[in-house]
């Protein structure tokens, strides 16, 4: 299934979009694009060097001045154009996501295309309301308002588990308040981050408001978070990664934006609806097969539903489709490489040796040998502070431990570095109160996990990171405001030198 999209055709080019068009990189290192369902290569292309870094922030320096003084109607009926560019590009999108991810079609078509497309029509509507908190009247001869402005080039870069969305996350509110920018794309998964750059392009957003390159992360990555003329740096990745970008920004005193690593806890106490807890377990920790930084991956029970949760799990992770990205009716594709998927198997196996592998654990063979699957698995009975539970596994791996006091499971849930969602399963208001106010995390849902909402902000505490995504709040990290006060009278200003210095 192609859908008459030809990748190779479509990047002959290169993978580089820098002022309104494509190009190759000039490192001299090339990269391939692998279908982590089959191992084939679907598109080579050379990899972005510093010079193609300086171009691009180029680029984006000389579209500011007239892109950040356009009206806020006019970046908001650009923003609405491409939306619709977008809808009717959906089914091109929704294939390059999932050849380049390995996710299913049914996911990309359902869940990464439709809420690009919804996020883009908020930050059409968001554009237009830019506001500030006026100060009012200081005093009889003085006036304080508040100006929020755009604050220049921004460097961003997105990970590799949803790359369309990342790219959108990143984009959208940076140019919904005036900004340019240049997002490096994992070299995994540059597709969707170009097609969303022409994209820009083919709505009438000028050249040089959005440009792409994709480079290794020590080569471009690093360049482009220490370049003097980048403003801000937008992050999304590992904590420690997130660590290296900050010591490099801080050099140049930038801003920083900061989405990292989770081990979203989902903790079940003994009044739920134990049947509609499995069910969110499992849809919760295998969503994009696991690649997710909210993904469920520690199930907290209180001990009375235990056992029955724990059985229930396994029970329906073996009825989960694996195959096919693009064969309908695929539950869970593969991983996004096979490297990937050694390391969450090495995750697995070194569990063996203190806790129970009740489900999974294993990569299927067959016809699917070749891919980067990898089985459901939910491990039982780990110790609190052992590696499944404390570590970032970032695959399709639930584990699942006992508590026995409300407080015991609060306390478990808050007991990793990260703090970017959770979830809380209970019928009572109080327990549920209780748990979305002590559980330290930036979303916490209630009987349900993972469903997200571009009206709403997602960021982290702790270890996850700062600053926010999507909503109106995103604004707060891709703008600066600026106090403004002025003499109502013209006399003012003496007055003050009076005031300090006397009659002279």
């Amino acid at each position: 299934m192609d859908n008459g999209f030809q990748v190779k055709d479509r990047f002959a080019e290169g993978a580089q979009y820098i002022d309104g068009r494509l190009r190759s990189g000039t490192s001299g290192q090339s990269h391939g694009v692998i279908d982590p369902a089959t191992g084939a290569e679907v598109l080579r292309f050379e990899l972005a060097s510093t010079a193609d870094v300086d171009a691009a922030v180029a680029a984006a320096k000389r579209a500011f001045p007239g892109w950040s003084g356009a009206t806020p109607a006019e970046r908001s009926d650009a923003l609405h154009r491409l939306a619709a560019v977008l809808a009717e590009r959906a089914e091109e999108f929704a294939y390059a996501e999932s050849l380049q991810c390995g996710k299913p079609l049914k996911l990309s078509s359902g869940f990464d295309v439709p809420g690009t497309i919804d996020n883009t029509a908020f930050f059409a509507g968001a554009a237009r309301h830019l506001q500030g908190q006026a100060a009012g009247e200081y005093s009889a001869d003085h006036t304080s308002y508040v100006r929020r402005e755009a604050i220049g080039v921004v460097g961003s870069i997105a990970p590799w588990n949803y790359p369309l969305q990342m790219a959108a996350w990143k984009i959208l509110p940076a140019i919904a308040a005036g900004n340019t920018i240049v997002l490096k794309p994992a070299e995994l998964t540059p597709l969707t981050s170009l097609m969303f750059a022409q994209a820009v392009t083919e709505a009438g957003i000028p050249d040089g408001v959005v440009n792409i390159v994709t480079g290794s992360g020590k080569v471009a990555g690093e360049h482009l978070v220490g370049h003097p003329d980048v403003v801000m740096t937008s992050f999304t990745g590992s904590t420690a990664v997130g660590k290296r970008v900050a010591e490099v920004a801080t050099a140049t005193v930038k801003r920083l934006h900061l989405e990292l690593g989770g081990k979203a806890p989902f903790v079940v106490f003994d009044d739920a609806d134990v049947e509609a807890a499995a069910h969110g377990a499992v849809a919760a920790s295998l969503i994009n097969t696991g690649q997710d930084c909210t993904a469920a991956t520690r199930a907290y029970v209180q001990r009375p539903l235990y056992a029955a949760f724990t059985a229930r799990v396994a029970e329906l992770m073996e009825t989960v489709l694996v195959g096919d990205p693009f064969v309908p009716g695929t539950d869970l594709g593969p991983l996004v490489s096979h490297a990937q998927r050694d390391r969450v198997a090495g995750f697995v196996e070194r569990a063996r040796g203190y806790a129970t592998v009740l489900t999974g654990g294993e990569a299927p063979q067959g016809e699917l040998a070749d891919g980067a699957y990898y089985r459901p698995t939910l491990i039982v009975d780990a110790p609190q502070d052992s590696e499944v539970v404390q570590s970032e596994i970032f695959g399709p791996v639930l584990v699942a431990l006992p508590f026995d006091t409300d407080a015991e499971g609060i306390a478990l849930a808050n007991d990793t570095p990260y703090g970017l969602a959770a979830s809380a399963w209970t019928r009572d208001v109080y327990r549920a109160g209780r748990a979305t106010r002590e559980i330290k995390a930036g979303c916490v849902w209630v009987n349900d996990h993972i469903p997200i909402i571009s009206e709403m902000p997602h960021g982290g505490y702790k270890a996850s990171g700062y600053g926010k995504d999507m909503s109106a709040y995103s604004f707060e990290e891709y703008t600066q405001v600026k106090h403004v006060m002025y003499d109502n009278t013209a006399v003012a200003a003496k007055d003050w030198h009076r005031t300090i210095f006397g009659d002279r």
